[in-house]
């Protein structure tokens, strides 16, 4: 989420004109979210498992947070995946570039705040144990 917000939109934003950061913004998804479901599979599943080893009530306070953060950003990349990434898909592939564009300002957005709610997660993780 860091490369995609910070290093390729800015670069794409400048070299690209929109038909063509659409359409490039498309393809990179599409090699990108089938890494992210894999990723988000293995981490809800290893972070759940963990817990039901260990005993939810024995769990430490930050594993619950860590919980609910992952819960969180996972229910808001299907939400992109279904919704707006489906949208910029459809808008490439029928060269409807407003609509394209606005599902790209969606999916930047959430991205966005999925960052954000990574970040917290990593500290959650660290600072859990002195601050819980």
């Amino acid at each position: 989420m860091f490369f995609a917000w910070m290093c390729l939109r800015p670069v794409a934003a400048v070299n690209f004109e929109p038909p063509a950061r659409l359409k490039l913004w498309a393809d990179v998804f599409a090699s990108f979210f089938p890494w992210v479901w894999a990723c988000v599979t293995a981490i809800l599943l290893s972070g759940l498992t963990t817990l039901v080893a260990t005993g939810m009530r024995r769990a430490p306070m930050h594993w619950h947070v860590m919980l609910m953060l992952g819960l969180i950003m996972s229910t808001i990349f299907v939400y992109v995946f279904m919704g707006p990434y489906s949208r910029l898909k459809g808008a490439v592939n029928g060269q409807n570039w407003p609509s394209g564009a606005k599902a790209l300002g969606q999916i930047r957005q959430l991205i966005g705040i999925n960052l954000l709610l990574g970040i917290a997660t990593i500290a959650v993780a660290l600072l859990g144990p002195l601050v819980f």
